[in-house]
């Protein structure tokens, strides 16, 4: 932080809004200390990056709140790979998911995945806890975790919890966290065997340093024939929160991709998402764009 003087000088220029000096800061050296300090302070915002938070800080709406800062917590920065997947800790960066050796080989999508947000400087400080928790419907890693049917390890006074990804978001901004809980790990299996296609796809305004009109993720496992032994597929930035295909996965699966069936399914993903106009882009181009994906990965192209 900046000497309080220049720290005032800054705010009377019009540099910042937030009050560095309003603002109570709680900081555990460890993992059980801070669960028993968000249980004692249930109002405290986790800090983890802080890439989003710092934002809503800097603009005004933070000043006076309590933050539990999560920074020092060791325990919680790693990635382990195992034989089965990867235990991802909630304070591991973007940067460092991307560039893990086990992600890469065996789960591209979301090293992917993660190589798309924001800036380099962004991904080298954003954690993907902090991601997860901070929940927006644009968030670049979540249709991959959902295809790779990732679980949510949760910690609290009260016990541990383990949750699939797509349950733990509830809504715009919303989770299904309880008052005091914290991420404490994301499990991420490998797939058993490797899909035959494999597709992310994020769509915005440039090429980089956007949010997602439309994030897709996909694999497919294809039998004898072209049946489809199995088909995963995720949207982002189209709901509330991130979306499997629940229709069109059912539509395909057990089924030999003709063209006729991927114009079924394409039509079956009006049944799955519901995008919305916003200022960023309309609700047509989005289930165009989405269906325009959808399409060109089901016909292989």
């Amino acid at each position: 932080m900046f000497p309080k003087e220049h720290s005032l000088r800054f705010a009377q220029l019009g540099g910042m809004r937030g009050d560095p000096f309003g603002m109570k800061v709680l900081r555990p050296a460890g993992p059980a200390e801070a669960v028993r300090l968000y249980s004692q302070n249930p109002e405290a915002l986790p800090l983890a990056g802080g890439t989003d938070l710092m934002v809503a800080w800097n603009s005004g709406r933070l000043n006076s709140r309590t933050m539990l800062d999560l920074s020092r917590l060791k325990e919680w920065r790693g990635i382990e790979a195992t034989q089965d997947g990867v235990r991802i800790g909630p304070l591991a960066t973007h940067c460092e998911i991307e560039s893990h050796p086990a992600i890469l080989k065996r789960l591209p999508l979301l090293a992917e995945a993660c190589s798309s947000v924001g800036a380099v400087q962004i991904r080298h400080r954003g954690t993907i806890g902090g991601n997860i928790a901070n929940a927006s419907p644009a968030g670049d890693s979540f249709p991959a975790l959902a295809v790779y049917e990732a679980f949510v390890h949760t910690v609290s006074q009260e016990g541990r919890r383990s949750l699939p990804i797509l349950e733990l978001f509830a809504g715009v901004k919303k989770t299904a966290l309880k008052p005091g809980e914290l991420i404490e790990r994301i499990d991420v299996r490998f797939p058993a065997e490797p899909p035959d296609r494999q597709v992310l796809r994020k769509v915005g305004s440039r090429q980089a340093q956007t949010l997602s009109k439309t994030v897709g993720a996909g694999l497919l496992w294809l039998g004898r024939g072209g049946v489809v032994l199995e088909l995963r597929f995720a949207f982002g930035s189209v709901a509330p929160t991130v979306k499997r295909l629940k229709a069109v996965e059912a539509a395909v699966n057990g089924r030999k991709l003709t063209a006729e069936l991927i114009e079924r399914a394409c039509a079956l993903l009006a049944e799955d998402i519901s995008p919305i106009d916003d200022i960023r882009s309309t609700r047509q181009y989005r289930m165009v764009v989405s269906r325009n994906i959808l399409r060109a990965f089901l016909a292989g192209a």
